[in-house]
């Protein structure tokens, strides 16, 4: 028989029990002293709880521990169904007419804890476990989870983004209506920009969710995270791979950032992505939980109507490296000695590098290297007719970045390089614009304006 307390023992098991309660369930518990409300949802506990403790989700996302010593009265209001901890396969049984979502584990903070000898946070949580901290989002969906990897975002590769693309597109053929990604924060917009190139003519948004704090923290933006992905894959109507994240600290709205114009720009903040020389696609309304479209320049569902493109393969040969003064041209050198298969280049400026690095550069191209300019600013756009040094590139053959952002050309000069080594074609698919990862127009809403609230 499943256990509908997990985690729970002892005194406080057994008060549980007397009430019928189960996790899921809607609490309402006053405190000795000060006659304190508390409300919300009765959550999982894990081993790191404190003992003679009830955890509760609040209203506001933040989970809390209650020592039942410290209640005066409690009652049960309302319950939803919610599965066993570590139940496997479909994880939420709801009725069957919900959609189903498929959720895949790729680690990082939304899949970490707390480990509390050390007060590191680690990879530790299965998909499943975030279900069970989440029993709102029975509501929605029916899900089916499934761990690739459980590793902090640092450690991804290219190969790494072969393997989750395989799994999104194996995932699309088995039928299910949505899917999300978590990941960690740090490298999100790099797999996000991967997977957009990799898997085009999509049914329904590719949603990667991460968290900036544990789930196991009150301060976690796990949960209204993850529902507001849920959200996105199932009601957007585009059909483009997409990052979901807090719009601003508080817990109101989560903004839907197109996956090749998006960067973390904060380390620690809830609201840390932003979309770069672009505007959000859309805003989830975590209260009212609906989304609005916010950008009509957004690649439309395929409706099923066709196949799924897929052109899995990333070349792990590509450096991206950074333009400053004083640029060692020995650290273009390296590379073409390496048989590296492609350079990008965060230029200065409107797409520079000191003059001293030219004849570096111009032997890579000779090589067969190709060498694509970026803007290390990340808004605006390149511009290399502009002043000499930028002319120079252009004659010797450098690839002309747009207003791509820095990350997003490496990735995608992966992928291109993955196809073809002939530098002709390299230049032409470079210059083409796959996946709305160019901006044609730029107006000033683009520039350092958060669409926030």
């Amino acid at each position: 028989m499943s256990d509908r307390l997990p985690g729970y023992n002892g005194r406080v098991r057994d008060l549980l029990e007397k009430l019928g309660a189960r996790v899921g369930c809607r609490i309402r518990a006053t405190l000795i002293g000060g006659n304190i409300l508390i409300e919300g949802l009765l959550m999982p506990k894990h081993e790191f709880s404190a003992p003679d403790t009830i955890i509760v989700k609040l209203g506001n996302g933040y989970n809390i521990g209650v020592s039942i010593d410290r209640i005066l009265n409690i009652e049960v209001s309302e319950c939803t169904s919610v599965p066993p901890r570590g139940s496997g396969g479909m994880q939420i049984d709801t009725a069957h007419s919900l959609p189903t979502v498929k959720i895949i584990g790729c680690g990082g903070t939304i899949a970490s804890r707390v480990e509390y000898e050390t007060g590191a946070v680690k990879p530790a949580m299965t998909p499943s476990d975030l279900l069970d901290l989440i029993p709102e989002l029975a509501e929605f969906a029916r899900y089916d989870s499934e761990i690739l990897f459980n590793i902090l975002s640092e450690d991804m590769t290219p190969k790494h983004w072969e393997t989750i693309a395989r799994s999104v597109y194996r995932a699309i053929s088995s039928g299910v209506e949505g899917i999300v990604i978590t990941h960690g924060t740090d490298t999100m917009s790099f797999t996000a920009s991967a997977l957009a190139f990799a898997l085009r003519n999509l049914p329904f948004p590719i949603t990667l969710v991460g968290s900036q704090r544990s789930s196991d923290r009150p301060s976690a933006d796990a949960a209204l995270n993850l529902i507001a992905a849920v959200i996105t894959t199932l009601k957007a109507p585009f059909g483009e791979v997409v990052v979901v994240m807090h719009s601003t600290p508080s817990d109101s709205s989560a903004l839907v950032h197109r996956g090749v114009k998006v960067r973390k720009m904060h380390s620690s903040r809830r609201d840390a992505f932003q979309s770069i020389n672009d505007l959000p696609l859309a805003k989830i309304d975590l209260h009212k939980k609906e989304i609005a479209l916010i950008n009509s320049r957004c690649i439309p569902r395929s409706g099923g109507k066709e196949e799924v493109m897929a052109s899995v393969g990333f070349d792990d040969r590509i450096a991206l490296v950074k333009a400053y003064p004083g640029f060692q041209n020995e650290i273009i050198d390296f590379l073409v000695d390496k048989k590296f298969h492609g350079i990008v280049i965060e230029g200065t400026g409107l797409g520079h590098i000191g003059s001293y690095a030219l004849d570096s550069i111009r032997r890579a191209i000779e090589e067969g290297i190709p060498v694509v300019m970026t803007v290390q600013t990340l808004f605006g756009r390149i511009n290399m007719n502009v002043y000499t040094t930028g002319r120079k590139l252009l004659e010797m053959g450098v690839i002309p970045g747009d207003d791509m952002l820095p990350e997003t050309a490496y990735v995608k000069l992966s992928w291109v390089a993955a196809q073809t080594r002939d530098i002709r074609i390299i230049r032409e698919m470079m210059m083409t614009n796959y996946v709305n990862e160019v901006n044609p127009v730029h107006t000033p809403q683009h520039f350092l304006k958060p669409f926030a609230e």
